[in-house]
C-alpha cells in the first residue's frame, strides 16, 4: 500500500502537475476492448493490419509486452471492469461451455454478481459520467445489464458476438442478437456495421454529456470475432499477403517477435496443434478460400482503428483528447473454431441466410466468416495455441495505455488484465477497497518500480478447468479436451515462451511447488473441479441443445399432440370401416 501511495504522489508531482494547471478537470477515461486480437494483431506489435490510430496511441505511451489476460470474453471482461479475479465476479467463465454440475454455484452465476463493483460503480461518485457501447456478454436480466452497474447510458450486446451488419445471431446458442439501450430491448439502425454504430454510439452519448464534468467510456469491439465481415474496400488492401499459408505467417510472426525483443533471440517456435492441417494438402479452391478469410479478418481490424480515429478525431474537436487516458487491449487470444467441418452449423447458417465459401462476397453480408484453427495459431504466434487455452497463444495479449501521465514506453514486466482497473482509479485518485485483487501498474508507469509482481509473487488464473500459474520465471499449465488432455506441465518462460518442452521431470519439486501455489489459488477464489469427462465442445453442443428445447419445444410438444390427435382420427376411421365391412 505505501509504494502505492508513493507512487502516486510522484506521479502527481512530476506528470499530472503541468496538466492540472491547465486543465483543473480530472481525466477521462476511454477503455477499447478488441474481440480475439492476437499479441502481434496490431501494427505496432509486428501485425500486417494497418491500425495507425492505435499505433499512434501505443507510440505515445505505455507499450506493455508482457501483459496477461483470460482465455475467454466474459471472464477477461469481467476481469477488466472490476479488477478481480474472474471467480469473484460471478463470471468465471461462460455459459456457453457451463456444465450443469456448475450451475448456480458461488462465481459461476455468469452475471456480475451482488456487491461486485465495476470502474463505472467506483467513478460514478466521484462525478463520472459512465457510457458503455458495444459487447457486455455479463448477464441478460435487468439486474445484470451495464445500466445496473453503474453506466449512466449504454448500448450493449448480451452475447458472445453476434453478425458486424445485420441485427441477427451467429450461432444456434441464440435465438437473435440481444441489444438493450439503457437496459431496454433496442433495434439497430438498417445501415449498421458494428465497428462503425459502436464509435457513432459512443459519440453521440459523448455529445449529449456535459463538459463539465470527467466521462468513463467503454466501446467492446466485435472486431475481430467470428463471424469475421468487413467491407470489401478493407479487405482488398490485403491481397497477396496472406497466399503463402499458416506456416509462413506463424514463422514471420516469431522471426517479428524476436527482432522486437517480444520474445528472446533463439527461443523454440511453438508446434502446430496436432491435426493442423498442411498448407500445401490443401486444394487450391480451399487456399484461395482460407486466404480471404484471413484478408477479411485483417481487413476487420483495419476498418476498427479507422473508426477508433473518427473517435480520436472527436475527442480532438471537442477539446478533451489532451485530457484523456486511453487504454486498448484484448480479451484473449484468436478464434479458433471453424465454420466449415459442422454439417449441423452448416444448416443452421443455411436457413439463416449465411454463406461460407462465395469468394467473391467473403466477409460482406450473409457471409459467416473465419480464420480456423491453424490460421488462429499462426496468429498467435510466437505462442502456443490460441483462444479457449492458458498457453500463451490464448492469454498474452496487447496493452496500451496512453494519455496524460503516461510518458512514452515499452512496459516489460508482467502484468494482468485485473490490474488495470485498479491502476485507472489510482491515476484519478478515486479509493479501490481490499475486494480488489490486481495490483496499480501505477509504479511501473512513473518508473518508481520496475515490476509490481515479484519472483516469488504466484499468479493463478482458471476458465472451465484450463487453468495457469506463473512464479517468476516458471509457468505450470493445464489444458482442457479437445485439444488438450487435462496433465499439468511446467515451463521455463524465460527461456521456452513457445511452451515447447516439458519440464516436470527434470524439475518435479518446482512443479510440485507451483501446484501447491495453484490448488492455494483455487481454494481462495472458489475454483469449482470439473466434471471427470468435460470437454468444452461437447458442452457447447449441450448447452446448444437445450436452449433449443427450451426455446423450441413448445412447438414439439404441439406437433406431438397434433400427430396424436391424426393417429387417434385414423384409428377412428379404420375402425369404422373395419366394422362396416365385417356387417357387411
Amino acid at each position: 500500500m505505501l509504494y502505492r501511495l508513493l507512487a502516486s504522489a510522484l506521479l502527481s508531482c512530476f506528470s499530472f502537475g503541468a496538466m492540472t494547471a491547465q486543465e483543473p478537470d480530472q481525466p477521462n477515461i476511454v477503455i477499447m476492448l478488441v474481440d480475439d486480437a492476437a499479441l502481434m494483431d496490431f501494427g505496432i506489435y509486428g501485425g500486417e493490419a494497418r491500425t495507425p490510430n492505435i499505433d499512434r496511441l501505443a507510440a505515445s505511451g505505455a507499450m506493455f509486452t508482457q501483459y496477461r489476460t483470460s482465455p475467454l470474453c466474459s471472464p477477461s471482461r469481467a476481469m477488466l471492469l472490476t479488477g478481480m479475479d474472474n471467480h469473484l465476479t460471478g463470471v468465471s467463465t461462460i455459459p456457453e461451455v457451463l456444465p450443469k454440475e456448475h450451475v448456480g454455484q458461488p462465481g459461476y452465476s455468469m452475471a456480475l454478481e451482488p456487491g461486485v463493483q465495476t470502474l463505472a460503480g467506483r467513478l460514478q461518485p466521484a462525478g463520472y459520467q459512465t457510457l458503455m457501447t458495444g459487447k457486455w456478454h455479463m448477464g441478460s436480466r435487468k439486474g445484470d445489464l451495464p445500466s445496473a452497474h453503474g453506466f449512466d447510458r449504454s448500448f450493449a450486446l448480451d452475447a458472445s458476438g453476434a453478425d458486424n451488419w445485420d441485427d441477427k445471431s451467429y450461432m444456434p446458442y441464440y435465438h437473435d442478437a440481444p441489444w438493450y439501450e439503457d437496459g431496454e430491448a433496442a433495434a439497430l439502425p438498417d445501415d449498421f456495421y458494428s465497428s462503425e454504430f459502436i464509435v457513432d454510439k459512443m459519440i453521440s452519448y459523448l455529445d449529449e454529456a456535459s463538459p463539465d464534468a470527467p466521462f468513463f467510456a467503454f466501446l467492446g469491439f466485435q472486431a475481430i470475432h467470428i463471424p469475421v465481415q468487413a467491407p470489401p474496400e478493407f479487405t482488398a488492401n490485403y491481397d497477396g499477403v496472406y497466399d503463402e499459408g499458416w506456416h509462413a505467417l506463424r514463422e514471420a510472426r516469431h522471426q517479428r517477435a524476436m527482432a522486437m525483443g517480444l520474445i528472446p533471440e533463439g527461443a523454440a517456435l511453438a508446434p502446430m496443434p496436432d491435426g493442423s492441417r498442411n498448407w500445401a494438402d490443401l486444394t487450391e479452391e480451399d487456399r484461395a478460400l482460407y486466404t480471404a478469410r484471413m484478408q477479411v479478418n485483417a481487413g476487420m481490424l483495419e476498418a476498427m482503428d479507422v473508426h477508433i480515429g473518427r473517435l480520436i478525431a472527436h475527442l480532438e474537436e471537442i477539446g478533451a483528447y489532451e485530457n484523456t487516458i486511453f487504454v486498448i487491449t484484448s480479451d484473449n487470444g484468436p478464434e479458433h473454431n471453424r465454420g466449415d467441418n459442422d454439417s449441423r452449423l452448416a444448416l443452421w447458417m443455411h436457413l439463416n441466410g449465411y454463406h461460407i465459401d462465395d469468394l467473391e462476397r467473403m466477409g460482406e453480408r450473409g457471409s459467416w466468416g473465419f480464420i480456423g484453427p491453424e490460421w488462429a495459431n499462426a496468429a498467435a504466434s510466437p505462442g502456443a495455441l490460441y483462444k479457449f487455452y492458458m498457453a500463451e497463444g490464448g492469454i498474452r495479449a496487447p496493452l496500451i495505455m496512453s494519455g496524460p501521465g503516461i510518458a512514452p514506453q515499452r512496459v516489460e514486466a508482467m502484468s494482468l488484465v485485473s490490474d488495470v482497473a485498479p491502476t485507472l482509479l489510482d491515476m484519478v485518485g478515486v479509493e479501490g477497497d481490499d475486494t480488489i485483487t490486481g495490483r496499480s501498474l501505477l509504479p511501473l508507469l512513473s518508473g518508481e518500480q520496475d515490476q509490481v509482481y515479484g519472483p516469488d509473487d504466484p499468479i493463478g488464473m482458471e476458465v472451465s478447468g484450463n487453468s495457469a500459474l506463473y512464479k517468476g520465471d516458471f509457468k505450470i499449465t493445464r489444458h482442457m479436451p479437445p485439444t488438450g488432455d487435462a496433465a499439468w506441465r511446467l515451463y521455463d518462460m524465460a527461456e521456452d515462451p513457445g511452451e515447447t518442452r516439458d519440464l516436470s521431470d527434470q524439475l518435479p519439486d518446482k512443479k510440485a511447488e507451483l501446484l501447491a501455489d495453484y490448488q492455494a489459488y483455487a481454494e481462495s477464489v472458489g475454483v469449482l473441479e470439473m466434471p471427470a469427462d468435460y470437454n468444452t465442445l461437447v458442452q457447447v453442443e449441450a448447452n446448444t441443445r437445450a436452449k433449443l428445447r427450451k426455446r423450441y419445444g413448445w412447438i414439439l410438444v404441439v406437433a406431438g399432440l397434433i400427430f396424436l390427435a391424426l393417429l387417434y382420427g385414423l384409428w377412428r376411421l379404420v375402425k369404422h370401416f373395419f366394422f362396416r365391412t365385417s356387417r357387411a
